[in-house]
């Protein structure tokens, strides 16, 4: 029976020099293809290619388009792109961004236990919140052998956290052991393929670049009261394990801790906005007040006068409100 031949691993914060170690461990003869997904920002150029190239034995590249996987080599998925595994064959999904990220790491696990399970190992490494948890635990699903880096070893905890809360991996360990770990792991025979089901095809297609379905967002999560962060369309409540997880019909996806972290966001944004309408309301006011006046107009300008009144009366509250919020943010985020 065959070996494992796929090494999928996802990471954020602290990633670059997770990746570059294990860029500089791997062996020049390592009998598998490894898939790298860390998030990119879009609107700069990345080096990273270059980076784990010089690191290692393992040429190093970008993936791109229908490109053929290989075993000995390091593909990274691209800025503005998920990296999608379909059978032998590399695809850049231009589907929506997942746990506003894309690349997302969601997006790789699940594409590599759709085609390859049974012949993956799959590792989620330093990062903050929880991108990789969900995916990860579908890759275990579907026969594939699951890493976390141990979260007290990690740079940044929360991506090792979130993942060891939603299931129990097959190994936790820090960096340092990865190495010596995945070459056993990629050494053992392959498992038995694992027939893929419809929700898992469903979602490896909207990664891809594929349509989005009421329908089967109803079949696959309920309906909830949130709204998406990124279209306002409905969100449906998707349970798995002990995590919960949104994703919208066109495809935007979120852990629960993220879409928190969403809707605060547009909480603050709301405030904001409303401030700076009151803040408007209480120019015109006093303006409108001081023209009152001017004309000799007093009972006009008693009018004006209480509008302006309540006017920063309603502002100031909004400024508190604000302020708090911001108070509770930040002492969230330390």
């Amino acid at each position: 029976m065959s070996n494992r031949n796929v090494l999928a691993i996802g990471t954020s914060a602290g990633g670059v020099e997770a990746l570059r170690f294990l860029a500089s461990k791997f062996p020049r003869d390592f009998p598998a293809a490894v898939l790298m997904v860390i998030h990119l920002p879009a609107t700069f150029a990345s080096s990273l290619d270059a980076i784990l190239t010089q690191a290692g034995p393992l040429p190093a590249q970008f993936a791109k388009d229908e490109m053929t996987m290989e075993r000995g080599r390091i593909y990274i998925g691209p800025p503005d792109s998920h990296l999608i595994l379909d059978g032998d064959k590399l695809r850049l999904g231009q589907g929506p961004r997942e746990n506003n990220a894309r690349p997302a790491i969601d997006p790789l696990f699940r594409s590599v236990a759709l085609c390859c399970a049974c012949r993956a190992v799959g590792a989620v490494l330093t990062g903050t919140l929880g991108d990789g948890a969900s995916g990860l635990h579908t890759l275990h699903e579907y026969g594939g052998l699951t890493v976390v880096q141990d979260p007290g070893d990690a740079a940044y905890s929360g991506m090792p956290e979130a993942a060891l809360t939603q299931f129990v991996p097959d190994h936790v360990t820090s960096l340092a052991g990865m190495p010596a770990l995945f070459q056993r792991l990629i050494d053992e025979p392959q498992g038995r393929p694992a027939e893929p089901s419809s929700d898992l095809i469903y979602e490896v297609g909207v990664a891809k670049g594929g349509l989005g379905s009421m329908s089967e967002m109803d079949r696959i999560g309920q309906r909830s009261l949130l709204a998406c962060p990124d279209c306002h369309g409905v969100m449906w409540e998707i349970n798995e394990g002990d995590i919960i997880r949104y994703r919208c019909h066109v495809g935007h996806a979120y852990t629960s801790e993220l879409m928190s972290m969403a809707l605060d966001e547009n909480l603050r944004r709301a405030l904001g906005s409303g401030l700076r309408a009151l803040d408007e309301r209480i120019a015109l006011s006093r303006k409108l007040h001081d023209q009152a006046c001017e004309a000799g107009h007093t009972h006009l300008a008693d009018s004006w006068r209480r509008k302006l009144m309540d006017c920063e009366q309603e502002a100031q509250i909004l400024r508190d409100s604000i302020r708090r919020f911001d108070h509770m943010a930040s002492r969230a985020a330390q």
